[in-house]
This record gives structure tokens, C-alpha cells and sequence, in this order.
């Protein structure tokens, strides 16, 4: 198969010229389309192999010697395949988003992506798998980036310099080149991968906190996340008032804050994992199902800081929406009185709100207008507000 090199002794211009010049040639376009889709962060596919399921098996298997916490990968072909058309779902004539691909593993999807012209960055933590990736980035024209690092130890709260594979988001998008945006620009980069099994809760927690702070990947703008999450952690995050033990803060503070759509729904048991018993470990949920892991897409709002809602207060969004669902049998009227707002029956009736609205029974928007009308009225008051009770909740999601 010709890759488009010059003969040796040809000057870096020739070789790039000839390059040019052949691989449209290869696929009957003219040259300038080549330069036009890079232009635009796309590329021709280059036909790369796709490893079937029982090869990239058989790689995960060998990672488990090295001691490695558990992870799922994607090994099906047919399954990466899924998730690349929803991944490209959104037809769009203007320049891709770069995808960030965090924990690939074996590359299946990695592959799967580069041949529908995919502009990826590869985010691996575990060096048993970096090889594989380097050598597939080394035979490509710049379309495949693979780095050392571990998505979940962005930006940790820790002084000094920084051990890979934890690094800065500053240095992960100067790395990448991507720029930041305006918050209701168009999505900068979007971010695919498989949140680990143990620490999902508290992982939606932490980018919870960046969301509305606007900070660590969302400094950049209005990132989007493609993440496969639990049935049971999806159920939650979809959950409709009044719909006891799913309605949570949690599912307040994401349908607050992002649009959350469904892509796709795929059994644990296509997922291949690193255990050494090679067992699924699927988390028993007695009070919800779990029988899928969910590809989700998290979009943030455009809006989301308009109004009284800002990133300087949108802590305080967050612990009020933690007190009020903390007990969510509790009537509202009885929380605002518990915070010493003497008035706080005058400010639902302006709301609308049922002076006898159980706190499970407002939906996400009645928080954000609750929260907007305290912020103008002045009624938040030191005297229940505490930076150590905001700081412990806090901490306990890094």
C-alpha cells in the first residue's frame, strides 16, 4: 500500500508535497480537499485494522498483572462502532471539536474512531497500554495524540509539582491546543470514556463542583462529556420528582446545570474488564436497575449563568440544594426555618410554591428560582452559612 513518502534524499517540502499530492489521488479527490479537512480537523480515514474482541481481550488480560485498579473497556468491534455514530451523531458543517478519549486501553475505539476521520486524543493512565497507543500515533499524520494521564487526577489539590500521570488541565488543553471560549460559544472539545466503577459517584460529584465553578475543564468552555455511567447512577441522574430514593441533589444540580441525553444503552456484559477472574463485578442495586452501563452525553447549559446564578456563588446553589434533600420527607417551609429566614412563607407564596411542598417535590428550575429570589432579597445570612460546612462537603467529592 503506498504512505505517500518521498524516495530517501528528498527534502522534507518534497516529502510533504508528494504527500499531498497522493493520497487524494488514492480516493479521487483533488489535493486541495486533503487541505481543506485538515484545515478543518478532519482526516481521510486510514483504513486501520480493528482488532477483534477476543485480541484486545486477551491485551486486557495481560494488563491485569501489573495491578491495576479496575476498569471496563470496550473491546466489541460492532459495540465501538455504536458508540463512534453516537459520538458523531450531530451533523455539523463547521470545524469537529478535538475528542479527548480518556482510559482507551487496547484502542478499539481509538482505531474505530481515526477511520471515520476522528481528530483524537488518547488519555491513558496505565503504561502497559501506552506501547500499543504510541505506535498507532507514530504511523499517523498527527490525527492520533496519545498522552500520559490519568482524566480522574486532573487539577488534584495538592502543592509542588505535579507527577505524571495527575497533570493540569492547563497543560493537558495548551498540550492538546485547544483555546478557550466564551461560555455560550459552541462546545471546545468534547470528552468520551468509561467512569470507573468506584469511584463514579464521587467522580460525578467532582465535576459537579468544576461545572459550576467553572473551572479545571470547564475554564475552556462549555465542555462536553460522553460518559458510559451506571443504570443506576443514569436512573438517578434522570429522575423525576417525588420519585423516592432516585430524586436526589445530585439529580437537581446536573438537570440544573447540563442537558443530559441517552445515547445509548449496552449490557455490562459486553464490557470487558481487568479482574483476574475476569468477572463482571457488577454493582448489586436492590432499589433501582443496573443492568446496562448508559452512554450519556452532559452538555452545559448556555444559561446557565444568567440570572442570580454566577461560578463566585454557585457553591452556595449547591449546599443549599445538599440541605434541602437531605431530608427529602421535609417540608420546605420547615428548612427555610431552619435558616432563621423569618419570611420564608411570603417568599414561596411570590414563588408559587405549596406552603406544604415536601422538598422532593420541587423540581430542579424551583430550586434555581428559590435560590435566585434569596440572592435579591438579601435573606442569606451568615449566621447559617459556614465556610467549614461548605468546605468538608466539599472535600469529600475529590
Amino acid at each position: 500500500m503506498l504512505s505517500g513518502r518521498a524516495p530517501p534524499g528528498v527534502g522534507d517540502c518534497c516529502r510533504r508535497l508528494l504527500a499531498a499530492t497522493l493520497r487524494p489521488l488514492l480516493c479521487g479527490l483533488p489535493p486541495c480537499w486533503v487541505t481543506a479537512r485538515r484545515a478543518a480537523g478532519q482526516w481521510p480515514s486510514p483504513g486501520l485494522r480493528v482488532p477483534e474482541a477476543a485480541e484486545a481481550e486477551r491485551l486486557v488480560q495481560e494488563v491485569q498483572r501489573t495491578g491495576a485498579p479496575l476498569r471496563r473497556f470496550i473491546a466489541c468491534p460492532q459495540l465501538a462502532r455504536t458508540v463512534q455514530r453516537c459520538l458523531q451523531g450531530r451533523a455539523s458543517t463547521g470545524p469537529q471539536p478535538v475528542l479527548l478519549e480518556f482510559a482507551p486501553g487496547p484502542g478499539i475505539l481509538t482505531r474505530t474512531l481515526l477511520n471515520a476521520g476522528v481528530r483524537v486524543v488518547a488519555l491513558e493512565s496505565n503504561s502497559a497500554f501506552l506501547p500499543n497507543l504510541q505506535s498507532l500515533e507514530n504511523s499517523l499524520d498527527g490525527q492520533l495524540k496519545v498522552i500520559y494521564c490519568d482524566f480522574f487526577r486532573l487539577d488534584p489539590l495538592v502543592n509542588g509539582t505535579l507527577k505524571p500521570p495527575a497533570m493540569s488541565s492547563d497543560k493537558l488543553f495548551e498540550t492538546v491546543g485547544v483555546a478557550a471560549v466564551p461560555w455560550r460559544a459552541d462546545v471546545p472539545v468534547k470528552i468520551f470514556g468509561i467512569l470507573p466503577q468506584k469511584k463514579e459517584r464521587n467522580i460525578l460529584w467532582r465535576l459537579l463542583f468544576a461545572l459550576y465553578e467553572c473551572s479545571s475543564i470547564y475554564r475552556y468552555g462549555r465542555v462536553e462529556l460522553n460518559i458510559f455511567i451506571s443504570e443506576k447512577e443514569y436512573k438517578v441522574l434522570t429522575a423525576k420528582p417525588g420519585e423516592a430514593r432516585s430524586y436526589q441533589a445530585l439529580t437537581v444540580l446536573w438537570q440544573v446545570g447540563c442537558e443530559i441525553q441517552l445515547l445509548h444503552m449496552e449490557p455490562w456484559s459486553s464490557f470487558v474488564t481487568n479482574l483476574k477472574n475476569r468477572g463482571l463485578a457488577v454493582p448489586k442495586s436492590v432499589w433501582l436497575p443496573n443492568d446496562h452501563l448508559c452512554l450519556v452525553r452532559l452538555t452545559p447549559q448556555q444559561n446557565l449563568f444568567t440570572g442570580g446564578l454566577k461560578p463566585t456563588n454557585s457553591a452556595t446553589f449547591i449546599f443549599m440544594v445538599k440541605q434541602c434533600l437531605a431530608k427529602p420527607k421535609s417540608r420546605l417551609t420547615d428548612r427555610l426555618n431552619s435558616w432563621s429566614l423569618d419570611n420564608g412563607g411570603k417568599l414561596l407564596r411570590e414563588l408559587e410554591i405549596p406552603k406544604n411542598a415536601k422538598t422532593r417535590n420541587l423540581y430542579p428550575e424551583d430550586y434555581r428560582r428559590l435560590f435566585e429570589a434569596l440572592q435579591n432579597s438579601n435573606m442569606f445570612a451568615d449566621a447559617w452559612f459556614h465556610d467549614e460546612v461548605l468546605g468538608s462537603i466539599r472535600n469529600i467529592n475529590l
